[in-house]
């Protein structure tokens, strides 16, 4: 006789299969970059956010969560670029929450993750700073694209979106 197999071993078979895969190498650069992009256009809309990177030019930061690694080293201008690996880096911080749901969850509440810190105190500092005081205006920018109105409407969805994958994965 079969058994029946539930839903949330069903899902735990796949969410460990999904971690289980890595992505070529390749897109994993391309998706950093693309991170650095965005990074970037958020640290540019926060002159202050600019004067402080720049005392910290030259300095390099790796930030890893699970498996996936990605470092980055301050340049002149005060921005992010993304450094080799084979560089060591003065900042190592490490997310320790495992579970992507519940990370995301937290982030879009302003919480920050459990994470290990190791590395120069000062550059800690000025990231922590970073990250209790700049925030990425995507409504505004999604303006830019569609008008007021669309991007309101848009960054709305979005949040009930969010909001019922929320739900559903609490499940």
């Amino acid at each position: 006789m079969a058994s029946a197999v539930s839903f949330a071993e069903i899902s735990a078979q796949v969410r460990q299969l999904a971690w289980q895969l890595q992505p070529p190498a390749w897109l994993l650069h391309e998706l950093q970059d693309k991170l650095v992009i965005l990074l970037n256009h958020v640290l540019s809309q926060e002159p202050a956010a600019i004067e402080r990177l720049r005392r910290q030019q030259g300095r390099c930061v790796q930030v890893s969560w699970r498996q996936l690694s990605l470092q980055w080293t301050v340049t002149p201008a005060g921005l992010l670029e993304r450094s080799d690996t084979s560089q060591t880096p003065d900042l190592r911080v490490h997310v320790n929450e495992e579970s992507p749901i519940n990370l995301l969850q937290g982030l879009r509440t302003g919480q920050k993750p459990t994470m290990r810190v190791e590395g120069d105190v000062m550059l800690a500092a000025e990231l922590n700073w970073l990250v209790d005081h700049v925030r990425w205006d995507a409504e505004e920018d999604l303006s830019r694209l569609v008008g007021d109105a669309w991007a309101h409407k848009l960054v709305g969805l979005a949040k009930r979106v969010f909001k019922a994958l929320s739900e559903f994965s609490r499940q």
